[in-house]
């Protein structure tokens, strides 16, 4: 027995060579020691502490080349869009600012003593691509506060933020400012939730400053108070209205649905695309019989169901991109949604562009 260690040393240096057992050893005494250490509480996982620097280079490289990774093949769409831009702003200056801050608005104090800190993209932000900033704001970055977008199918909206953050380092306060919440002055403003909705939607002093943001005005009280409480409890899908939908009090839905259904909608207007107002007229008196697909009005007409929105006077923007998101894209999980992806998919781009600048023309909403 004395002489078996001797033995099994002999064999060892036999059948393995010296620059394997080196690397044997390592793979297991790496691990081992790597787990004793942590089983120590040695480590100070602190935030007030900060990180190794080691620990930092290594973190950020292996950050940096992952999102060129994975964001190599994203296809860039056109950001030039002046309401885009908007839209983007709005949300960021509501839900990214109290992280990031942003010309003349401070970062929250609390959330920049995190590790790591969210940056300042005002500085930082031209040193991403496009594709790169939209990967980060829809997928949200691991062992950070960067969270994934909340709707990981609306691309229109993650866009938009992109849109406004390649943006920001051009941007003087007053100008952000002007993006952000157009002449409204939340400190003159009581109640802050109607201060969040007013900065998007527009309100009584006036309609959305972005066309790609749906009118509210004058629509039916029951159907906006429906909508808020979809998009709280996530069945109807935005990453930019879910998570203003959630904060406000269930009294106080009610509240602002009434608010908005006694403004003045909009007034006709002739949209600026190529339409055909009789053939959207048409779509919407008497549909489409021969391809199953109801007269628009029957539903979203003056008399239809206070539950369902009224078409007429809605920004035509919005309506076309929210008519091809049904008809192209799997959004929302609603009774609404259900009913209305089928009859999308049987309408063209120019079919749903008639729609769109009928409706417009229409004007008032009606109830």
């Amino acid at each position: 027995m004395r002489g078996l260690p001797d033995a099994l040393r002999k064999e060892w240096q036999r059948r393995i060579p010296s620059r394997w057992r080196i690397f044997l050893i390592a793979a297991i005494g790496g691990p081992l020691a790597a787990f004793l250490f942590a089983w120590s509480g040695i480590y100070n996982v602190a935030a007030s502490r900060g990180h190794f620097r080691i620990v930092e280079w290594a973190l950020a490289f292996v950050m940096g080349n992952s999102v060129q990774t994975h964001a190599a093949l994203i296809k860039e769409p056109p950001l030039d869009d002046p309401n885009l831009l908007i839209l983007g702003a709005s949300h960021f200056y509501t839900s990214c600012a109290p992280c990031h801050g942003g010309p003349g608005q401070q970062a929250n104090a609390t959330l920049q003593n995190a590790l790591p800190p969210a940056p300042d993209l005002h500085d930082t932000a031209e040193r991403w691509k496009d594709r790169e900033i939209y990967w980060i704001v829809r997928h949200g970055i691991k062992y950070t506060g960067m969270p994934a977008w909340p709707a990981q199918n609306r691309d229109d909206e993650v866009w938009a933020v992109v849109a406004f953050v390649k943006a920001l380092p051009k941007l003087d306060a007053p100008r952000y400012r002007e993006l952000a919440i157009g002449n409204l002055d939340p400190a003159a403003v009581e109640d802050l939730t109607i201060a969040t909705c007013v900065s998007c939607h527009g309100g009584s002093n006036g309609l959305p400053r972005s066309n790609l943001v749906p009118i509210l005005h004058g629509q039916s009280a029951p159907y906006l108070a429906l909508a808020m409480r979809e998009y709280a409890s996530g069945r109807r899908h935005s990453g930019i209205m879910q998570p203003v939908a959630s904060d406000v009090p269930p009294g106080a839905i009610d509240r602002l649905a009434r608010q908005y259904a006694r403004l003045p909608p909009r007034r006709p207007e002739n949209p600026s695309f190529l339409f055909n107002i009789r053939d959207g007229e048409r779509l919407a008196t008497e549909g489409m019989a021969n391809n199953a697909v109801p007269p628009c009005l029957s539903c979203h007409g003056p008399n239809a169901l206070e539950t369902y929105p009224r078409l007429a006077g809605q920004n035509p923007a919005y309506f076309v991109a929210r008519l091809k998101r049904y008809r192209d894209e799997k959004i929302d999980s609603t009774d609404g949604a259900a009913i209305m992806r089928p009859i999308a998919a049987k309408l063209s781009d120019q079919q749903i562009q008639d729609l769109a600048a009928y409706f417009a023309a229409t004007g008032s909403p009606g109830r």
